[in-house]
């Protein structure tokens, strides 16, 4: 199919089908989420410690789309890693059955795709540049505050605050 169409088509049309899926995910998160039950009752600060934990979870996002930086490099697939945090900190603030569905679900992915990830070794890596480190942490701070602050709610219907922004 790539060399039939070409690689940006490829591509393109692999990102759009997947960002409808994810959508779709969104979608149905939210409408099965007042009519499912609870798994477990959070720990009263789960909710923080989920905050804390979205903080590497956005820059690990940001560095996996980035050229090599020592981020990268030390963390092989920081898309997987960034993932793993993200399940874990919602699976932390979140006991309803329908989030610990989908957030486990999401966990049990990463995992199993770490664990390949280790197994087929370290890929080749280019000339590591520590400005594409720089812009993921400032990036991905930058997006997990507005993610916090205002996206979540507007995108999701709650805050992780627990504030009407």
């Amino acid at each position: 199919m790539i060399s039939a169409r070409g690689e940006g088509l490829w591509k393109g049309g692999y990102s759009v089908i997947s960002l409808i899926g994810f959508a779709l995910i969104i979608w149905g998160y939210g409408q099965a989420r007042g009519q499912t039950g609870v798994v477990y009752q959070p720990h009263s600060i789960g909710s923080a410690v989920a905050s804390f934990l979205m903080i590497p979870s956005f820059i690990l996002l940001l560095a996996s789309q980035m050229p090599a930086g020592r981020i990268k490099a030390l963390t092989r697939h920081p898309m997987v890693l960034g993932v793993i945090l993200w399940a874990i900190a919602h699976l932390l603030a979140n006991g309803e059955t329908v989030s610990v569905i989908l957030f486990g679900a999401f966990l049990s992915w990463a995992v199993l795709n770490r664990i390949m990830v280790t197994k087929r070794g370290l890929p080749t890596r280019s000339v590591i540049q520590l400005r594409y480190d720089v812009i993921a942490i400032v990036g991905g701070f930058g997006s997990y505050l507005i993610f916090l602050l205002w996206a979540h709610e507007y995108l999701i219907g709650v805050s992780p605050l627990g504030l009407n922004v």
